[in-house]
């Protein structure tokens, strides 16, 4: 299936097994969502479940944040990247604090479902990747997926979580077709290795990996091992599986879609330089958007890392 129906079978399983999970956001009633992702739901599971609410991402979810504490779990969803600013001050001072204001006694069982990164020819502020933003503050955990099967995985998870989760969901990768095991019995973990190799780490996540994928096979064309890992939490990140493969090859190379200027990649980077540096064979390379305000939709395919660049970071580490 999809990654689009990946999800949509994901949610609709949720509330099926859970009454209190209910789902809220822009158009996702009767539109079924700006990318249908919720289509149906609301025909099934009733208007008290699956609410269309106002233009007003800070109500939608501290709203959420209400219902949290009164027993449900809800599913927010933010219909573009860049419209999750105006619910910042909810997110960070209150979702990602009650945990620990309370003393641990109050659980905020609150998924948000966030579209990221580019490659739809949108206009401005609907293709950013802001991961590391709320990265940074604790209290979160930062979810993501990169083919259908982990979507699927990756929001069941979110959603039984006592915790408040972010599910950053590749926009550009809706699409893509993949097998989906409804039924599989082991969880996916916060990292996994899609391709093993003995040369160079490759690192990634979300929207970037299927073209990792193909590096991989470009890089064995040209004598290069890659090892390709697949983040799938972001906080926490999933630092043992990737030391471990670090070690292995003794060369890293990360990419993902946000600017590499205090990106995802840059903690990475410090974090396997402290825990691999002897290890290290060569530089680590990061790969990523540059320090620029999101271009125009005409001049994404500059902006955004793609096979050429990933595979030139590849071969330069390969050098030393």
């Amino acid at each position: 299936m999809t990654m689009a129906a990946a999800l949509n079978a994901s949610l609709r399983a949720s509330m099926e097994r859970d009454s209190q999970v209910l789902l809220m956001g822009e158009d996702i009633g009767k539109l079924g969502g700006v990318f249908r992702i919720t289509e149906g739901l609301q025909k099934d599971f009733g208007e008290h479940r699956v609410i269309d609410t106002p233009l007003a991402e800070s109500g939608i979810v501290g709203t959420a944040i209400g219902l949290a504490v009164s027993g449900y779990r809800p599913v927010v969803e933010i219909q573009f990247d860049a419209f999750v600013y105006p619910a910042y001050d909810q997110i960070v001072t209150q979702l990602a604090k009650l945990h620990s204001r309370t003393g641990g006694t109050q659980p905020l069982p609150v998924t948000i479902r966030i579209p990221y990164g580019g490659g739809i020819g949108s206009p401005e502020h609907h293709s950013e990747s802001p991961e590391a933003v709320f990265g940074h503050h604790a209290g979160l955990r930062l979810m993501t997926a990169s083919d259908p099967h982990s979507a699927y995985w990756v929001m069941q998870e979110a959603i039984r979580s006592d915790d408040p989760v972010i599910v950053f969901e590749p926009k550009r990768r809706y699409w893509m077709r993949g097998e989906v095991d409804t039924e599989a019995a082991e969880p996916l973990g916060a990292a996994r290795i899609l391709a093993e190799g003995t040369d160079v780490t490759l690192v990634t996540y979300g929207p970037l990996t299927p073209v990792a994928q193909t590096v991989v096979t470009q890089a064995a064309e040209l004598g290069i091992s890659v090892e390709l890992v697949d983040l799938l939490s972001l906080n926490p990140l999933g630092l043992d599986l990737l030391e471990e493969s670090v070690k292995r090859t003794g060369r890293l190379v990360i990419g993902h879609e946000a600017p590499t200027f205090l990106g995802m990649g840059a903690e990475l980077s410090a974090r396997m330089v402290e825990r691999a540096f002897y290890h290290l064979e060569a530089p680590i390379a990061r790969v990523g958007g540059f320090h620029l305000p999101y271009p125009p939709s005409r001049m994404e395919e500059h902006y955004l890392p793609d096979l050429d660049r990933l595979l030139d970071a590849v071969e330069d580490v390969m050098t030393h």
